[in-house]
Formats: C-alpha cells, structure tokens, sequence
C-alpha cells in the first residue's frame, strides 16, 4: 500500500468542500478522477507520474471502507475526519452527537488491545 499516497488522498479531500462533496455523492468517478488528474499535481507546474492507488485501495476509497483502509494503515485521524464530513450529520440526525464517531469505534472493536497498523511512509 502507498500510505503517502492514500493519505494524500484523506487529507486533499476532507480539507475542499467541492471534493468532498464529489467524493460523497459518487466515489467511483471521483477517485478516478483524483488518481489521474488531481492527485498528481505536486504544484501548480509539476505532475508525478510515480504514484496510484492498488485496485484494493481504489475499492476501499470508493466504498467508503475506511475499516479496510485503517487495517491497510491509513493514517487514523485523516481516515476518522474524512468519514466525519461525510457521514457526522446524517448519523447524528438520526442517532445524536459522536454518533458516527461511535460506530466508527465499534467496527474497529477488534483492535483493541492489539498494535495498530503503522502510519509510517
């Protein structure tokens, strides 16, 4: 797994409105979208061409599996606030405040008491 690469990704679109609107309301096309075009601009007059997302990343992004992508070592906190801006207020609407945040802890129970994943890069 590139976790700089996954990480990108968690960071790039929880912290722009648009991306995170386009990466709530259809996955698919806006992973691919990052991975070719804006996932590789390194400033406004360079691209990489080095990285891209293995097809079990690409499937976790755009399944919005953030269990998978934790247990492949994505970066905790950038993995936690993603799905937060995704999915806090509709869980809270329905389930009350840290509702999400809640179920998020429930589904990785199975960690507990084991070593994380490394965040290294």
């Amino acid at each position: 797994m590139s976790k700089y690469w996954v990480d990108k990704f968690l960071f790039t679109v929880d912290r722009d409105p648009d991306y995170l609107k386009r990466y709530t309301e259809d996955p698919r096309t806006f992973v691919a979208t990052w991975e070719q075009s804006i996932g590789p601009k390194l400033n406004d007059a360079e691209m990489s061409t080095v990285h891209g997302f293995t097809d079990k990343e690409r499937e976790a992004l755009v399944n919005h599996d953030y269990v998978a992508l934790f247990e492949m070592g994505a970066h905790f906190f950038l993995n936690l606030t993603i799905f937060i801006g995704i999915y806090d207020e509709p869980y809270m609407e329905k389930n009350g405040p840290l509702s999400f945040q809640r179920e998020f802890a429930s589904k990785l129970q199975h960690w507990r008491g084991k070593e994380y994943p490394s965040v290294e890069t």
